[in-house]
């Protein structure tokens, strides 16, 4: 069943990337942040190949406080396919409640998702962190300090760096510096550049163009968008594709089009 909500982890889970340990927590309702996000796991693992884990999403569907749901469904972002599947459950929508995030399952998804910034003292080092399981590196991503999330975007698992750009507390200013990192998955990288809110950000767009990690067609696509000056020196860097070089000094000749 889809939900109709979309995220990077969303989409991972979908594509059946998530291992077993992974889906299983999600479907007792302990791994999102957030409650669209977390409905929307519920949903889609309730239809899961694997028997125990399509019965645990349903539990946790269950157990949920149905006036809350309703007012949950009232949003004006709750997608139509989740008002539909609760409808067909007899669940519609009513006067606006508070399904707040963390609190749809009555667990400790996200009981922590408002912890302060805190970027140094305290922090966990890098190394302890690439020692966690997966799911603390997951919950971490999705939960933690922006120190934190700078060095899991950085994961080599699939799950971990999508949890990152999953997280609610993910800011626009982290997100163009992700796109100018060069020790990020392409996975990462193409995520950027499919989210249509932030390449609307100059920065995320030149950082794309730029990073030699990225996709050289997706990076073909953010050349016509740069101003003259990082055409030109895009134009000149031997650290990109020749492909990407080469647009540049196309659009060089043609003239920039004006960017925001």
């Amino acid at each position: 069943m889809d939900s109709g909500f979309r995220s990077p982890l969303i989409d991972l889970f979908r594509r059946g990337e998530a291992a077993r340990d992974v889906r299983l927590l999600a479907a007792q309702g302990a791994l999102a942040p957030r409650a669209h996000e977390q409905l929307a796991l519920l949903i889609l693992l309730s239809d899961d190949p694997d028997p125990q884990i399509a019965s645990t999403a349903r539990t946790t569907l269950e157990a949920l406080p149905r006036d809350a749901v309703e007012g949950f469904l009232a949003q004006p972002d709750a997608p139509v396919e989740m008002r539909e599947f609760f409808a067909a459950r007899g669940i519609r929508p009513s006067a606006p409640a508070t399904l707040e995030s963390g609190s749809s399952a009555g667990n400790d998804a996200v009981d922590d998702a408002e912890e302060p910034d805190n970027d140094g003292e305290g922090a966990v080092g890098s190394q302890v962190l690439s020692g966690l399981p997966v799911i603390q590196r997951m919950k971490l991503a999705m939960k933690g300090t922006r120190a934190q999330r700078a060095q899991l975007i950085r994961d080599s698992n699939k799950l971990v760096a999508a949890s990152v750009l999953s997280s609610p507390k993910l800011t626009e200013t982290e997100v163009e510096s992700f796109a100018k990192m060069a020790n990020v998955t392409e996975e990462v990288l193409r995520t950027i550049a499919m989210n249509r809110a932030w390449v609307k950000n100059y920065g995320v767009v030149a950082g794309l163009a730029r990073n030699p990690k990225t996709p050289p067609g997706i990076a073909m696509q953010m050349v016509q968008r740069l101003n003259e000056r990082d055409l030109k020196m895009l134009a000149m860097d031997r650290n990109v594709p020749e492909a990407v070089r080469l647009a540049a000094r196309k659009f060089i000749r043609k003239g920039p089009k004006d960017a925001s």
